[in-house]
């Protein structure tokens, strides 16, 4: 059927027994099929896509399609293809999204309904900081499909406060009872976090190649770490003599003139295998200590602290822990004791220097006999 032409701007014809539609877009007539046989439909879509593209609002039908469960995968496979740290965490957020989001399309989801998907959770008691790693989530998944076309405009989704300041510290006697706590497998994972800060999935990533006994020295190559950049930590003490316990665990024989015959290739390993969720160990842990709050990032604000209340440099102890900003200083408050007693010192002896060179006499009290 010949296109019927509406007001000068698009037209409504016939396919077969399905109406489309037609209208101007940067230039090119865009047909889309309404979908129904009636000719009423037709022109209801055809007048919302010309409202649409006057507002700047157009969306079209591919967009149209997408939904926030499409989205979602999408992150997963952007952790997975980049080898990112935390895959587990992101499927679990993937999951919680789509279990409420379902099958909601992406361009129908606002603010009014994150906050909804907001109160559902605080309602099922998770933490602040939970919430909002899951909200982050739901952020990647909206820019990773803007970045690829799929769709073009994302909600505002706020993001809730955070009071963690000051949380998550193991003391010296804390950490020796938790780690006597730990599995056996784990004691060593326990040490090594301990001492360097380095986060979880780069312990557990870490392989023997990566490894210089004779230098001491362990390193991270760039592109493999949350930051993007290289690390490199020289061993010593107890952490050296954890990393050469761990290396006469992997060998099986040794073979004179011959290199060992290797076990496992990760430096820590359950039983030849590669560590993949020390949870449950960890809770256990936490139960028979008494210590029912700490977590196994807590290791990284230790190590900050104590690397700087021994006299590090604030610099150099972010490149051991792999901090890329001072932020972790700031906000946990971290400062060397040290710094602080000497600037008490110095403090004083500046104000006490300005009395002498003043001549300040002081004032007499009022009602004093004056002579």
């Amino acid at each position: 059927m010949k296109a019927r032409r509406r007001r000068g701007e698009g037209c409504i014809y016939l396919r077969g027994h399905i109406w489309w539609i037609k209208y101007p877009l940067n230039g090119e007539e865009i047909p889309e099929s309404s979908g129904s046989e009636k000719e009423s439909d037709a022109r209801k879509l055809l007048k919302r896509r010309l409202g649409e593209i006057v507002i700047g609002r157009f969306v079209g039908p591919d967009a149209e399609k997408v939904t926030v469960s499409e989205l979602a995968d999408d992150v997963v496979n952007d952790y997975r293809i980049n080898a990112k740290d935390s895959l587990d965490k992101a499927e679990r957020s993937a999951n919680r999204i789509k279990g409420f989001f379902g099958g909601y399309k992406a361009h129908s989801i606002g603010t009014d309904l994150v906050k909804k998907y907001i109160a559902q959770r605080q309602a099922d008691g998770a933490a602040n900081a939970t919430i909002n790693r899951e909200l982050a989530f739901l952020k990647r998944g909206f820019n990773l499909g803007i970045q690829a076309e799929k769709i073009l405009r994302k909600p505002y989704i706020p993001m809730l406060k955070e009071n963690n300041v000051r949380q998550g510290f193991f003391e010296r006697s804390e950490f020796i009872a938790f780690r006597a706590a730990l599995a056996d497998y784990l004691q060593p994972v326990a040490t090594f976090a301990y001492y360097t800060g380095w986060r979880k999935q780069n312990i557990l990533d870490l392989q023997w190649n990566q490894v210089d006994l004779n230098a001491r020295t362990v390193r991270l190559h760039p592109g493999t770490t949350k930051n993007d950049e290289g690390q490199v930590i020289v061993l010593d003490g107890e952490l050296l003599d954890t990393v050469r316990a761990q290396w006469e665990k992997r060998k099986v024989v040794t073979i004179p003139g011959q290199s060992p015959t290797l076990l496992c290739s990760f430096v820590f390993h359950r039983g030849g295998r590669q560590i993949k969720d020390p949870r449950k160990s960890w809770n256990k842990a936490r139960a028979e200590t008494g210590l029912s709050t700490k977590m196994l990032h807590d290791f990284r604000r230790t190590a900050a602290r104590d690397l700087v209340r021994g006299g590090v440099n604030e610099l150099v102890a972010m490149k051991i822990t792999g901090h890329k900003t001072r932020s972790v200083f700031d906000r946990y408050n971290i400062v060397n004791e040290d710094d602080l007693r000497d600037a008490a010192r110095k403090h004083s002896e500046y104000v006490q220097s300005q009395d002498k060179a003043s001549n300040v006499v002081a004032l007499k009290r009022v009602g004093e006999n004056q002579s």
